[in-house]
Formats: C-alpha cells, structure tokens, sequence
C-alpha cells in the first residue's frame, strides 16, 4: 500500500515537472545539463547528462558524503518506478544518455553503435556500467535488466576534487579512448576501442573517392600515402595505380609515380619499385626540392649510397639550385667524404632561406671542421 501511494505521489511529481520543463524554467534541482563529446577517427562519442554539485541546493557540503549515502553502494530499491533493484542514474533527472556513431568494444566487450541509457551500481571496491537500450526514462526508476545491452565491471580511483559530476575523456588515442565520471574526489574510467579503425578510414575513403573527389589524381595520392601509413600495401598499390593510371583520373607525374613505387615496394614488387621510381626522378615534373626530398626518404630508410645516387643526377639536372648543395653535403658526409661535404655545406649555407636552415647548416659546417659527420 505504501509502495502504491508513493508512487501516485511521484508520479503526480513527475507530470508536475514535466509540464513546468515546458516553459524556461532552471532544470530540477538545479542539476545542470551537460555534453562532452570525443571522437576515436571517424566513431563518434557523446554523453549527454545532468550535472549535480557536491553543495545541495540549500548551500549544504556533502563532501565525504556522496559515495555510500547520497549515491549508495548496490543497487536499492527506490521505492518508485517499476525497479525493485535500481542503478543509479550515473547523473541527475533523466537518463544519462550516451550515444556511440559505429560498433565500439566497451572494457575488451562489443557494442553496436546506438543510444543507451548509461547507468551504474557502484561499490566500495568495484563498479558495474550498464549500457541500457532504454536511453529515454526518467533516472533508473523504470530501469529493466532485460533491456541491457552491456554489462562491465570497472575499479573506481582517487581523482582530483570536482565540485560538479562531469563526464570526461581522460586518455584519447588514435583507436581508443577512456571516458570518466568525475564527481567529489573519486573517477570511475571506462576504457572505449576501436578494434577496426583502419578498415573504418578506408571503407570512408572508398566512399569519399566515389564522388567528385574520385576525379583528381591528389586525391588517390592522399589514400595511397594513408593505406602505406596504416601498413596496408595492397590497398595503396590500388590508389596509387589509379592515381597514375585511370583514364581521366590519373596524372603521370613526380609524385604520382613516386607513391606508385613505394607502394610497389611495400607490396613487395622490388623490381617494378625501382623501374618506377628511375621513372619518377627523371620526369620532367621532378624540381630540385622534389628530387632532394626523395633523396632524403632514401637516406631516412637507410639506402645512403642510393640516397647519394639520387641526389647527384639532382646536381646534374638542376646545377646550383636550392637544396641541391644540401643533399650532396649529406650524403658526401655519410660516406665519409667530409672535404666535400664541406664545400657543398658552406655552398647551401650562403644559399639558404631562411633562418632554421642557416642555423642547421652552420652547425653541419662546424661539425665537418671538425672532422665530423654532419648527420650525427
């Protein structure tokens, strides 16, 4: 009988608030509303909660209060709603919503992309998060476990003190996240992954390359470059040959023919590499700065006399110009050929323009004085 009239009375409560929320009114219990969002690549995150403070409405401190008593251990019943064994909330008023752009895994477990209702039974020790298909009740009130999506255990920690609940994203990396509830001096961090990031950016790009932008050659390049970064040589193989090949699409040029060989390479087609890239460095489109940072590629990989090779037929072609005297510097000074080097050394200097390379090249001749590599 109790349990019927309480729930008459908040529910008469509750159509009371609700009509109010239809005007401007603060939100109840002053409880502000909050947002925070973070992406993981192209996964989208967002919570959306109300934000309760340490300070009761009526100015008293609830510090040491909060975990246990304001927000108790287990899951109680509320004596409303249609819980006997009610979370809590992980907020104030309506459900802490939070809503996921593609499938994620929550703590090592998988989640499909969608809106839940995130609710929490924190402990002592240990706490359960619940990741709800239910995101549109009021608190945890008509929470119902058959509609539980995910279920993880996560271990609370000390944090720094914060007067207000606040979700943040503690730790972002490129295919994982950790998301904290923040309140009083404790965080309870869920950690977010991505498991397919790289399939995701290049099912996006595959798309992206369907429309308009599929007609420029920079564009296969750009997806080359990112298909060899994410070491997935076939599928740059596939860009860069479009970007060299495709009727009205594909350019023979520089840097087209030079992405085709390192994808060549990667894909461990080393004869076709190297034919490619005697191609590339001998086109006409190939300007001293473009041939110097081939060179320097080389160099980076540790292919020093190739590197060398490269940035002599630079010299030949392009005589004196900026940075032709740079790399033969380099590359004279890796192979020990430190009279040379110097004179190429001080040659780039006078030449350089600006102040970084005036620095770095009066430090390359000091050093090769001195009988010195400059590249150490």
């Amino acid at each position: 009988m109790r349990r019927k009239l309480l729930t008459a009375l908040a529910v008469t409560l509750l159509a009371t608030v609700a009509s109010a929320e239809d005007i401007s009114v603060p939100p109840n219990g002053d409880n502000q509303k909050a947002s925070v969002s973070q992406s993981i690549g192209l996964v989208n995150i967002t919570v959306d909660y109300h934000s309760p403070d340490v300070h009761a409405p009526n100015g008293d401190d609830r510090r040491g209060k909060i975990w246990g008593q304001l927000v108790p251990y287990g899951a109680p019943d509320t004596q409303f709603g249609t819980c006997t064994e009610c979370p809590w909330r992980a907020g104030a008023n309506e459900n802490t919503v939070i809503t996921l752009s593609h499938d994620v895994k929550i703590e090592g477990q998988p989640l499909a992309a969608g809106r839940y209702g995130l609710h929490m039974i924190p402990g002592p020790e240990e706490w359960t998060v619940i990741f709800s298909k239910n995101s549109a009740s009021w608190g945890s009130y008509y929470y119902d476990r058959s509609e539980d999506a995910l279920r993880v255990k996560v271990k609370p920690s000390k944090a720094e003190y914060n007067e207000w609940l606040t979700y943040e994203f503690t730790e972002r990396r490129p295919n994982r996240a950790t998301l904290a509830l923040k309140w009083e001096e404790l965080q309870v961090p869920i950690a977010i992954t991505v498991d397919n990031i790289t399939d995701l950016h290049l099912a996006a790009i595959r798309d992206d390359l369907r429309d308009f932008t599929g007609f420029n050659w920079t564009n296969w390049v750009a997806a080359a470059q990112y298909a060899l970064q994410a070491k997935r040589p076939n599928e740059a193989l596939e860009f860069a040959d479009v970007a060299v090949n495709r009727p009205f699409v594909g350019q023979e040029n520089f840097q087209t023919l030079s992405i085709l060989a390192q994808a060549q390479e990667a894909a461990g087609k080393t004869a076709e590499a190297a034919a490619t890239r005697e191609r590339a460095i001998n086109h006409r489109t190939a300007g001293p700065t473009e041939i110097h940072q081939y060179a320097r590629q080389l160099f980076g990989a540790g292919k020093k006399e190739e590197a060398l090779r490269v940035w002599e037929l630079n010299a030949k072609r392009h005589g004196n110009a900026w940075p032709v005297n740079v790399g033969l510097a380099r590359g004279y000074s890796a192979a020990g050929r430190y009279k040379e080097a110097l004179k190429h050394a001080k040659l780039a200097l006078a030449q350089a323009p600006d102040e970084v390379n005036k620095k770095s090249l009066t430090e390359a001749v000091a050093k090769l004085e001195a009988g010195k590599d400059m590249n150490q």
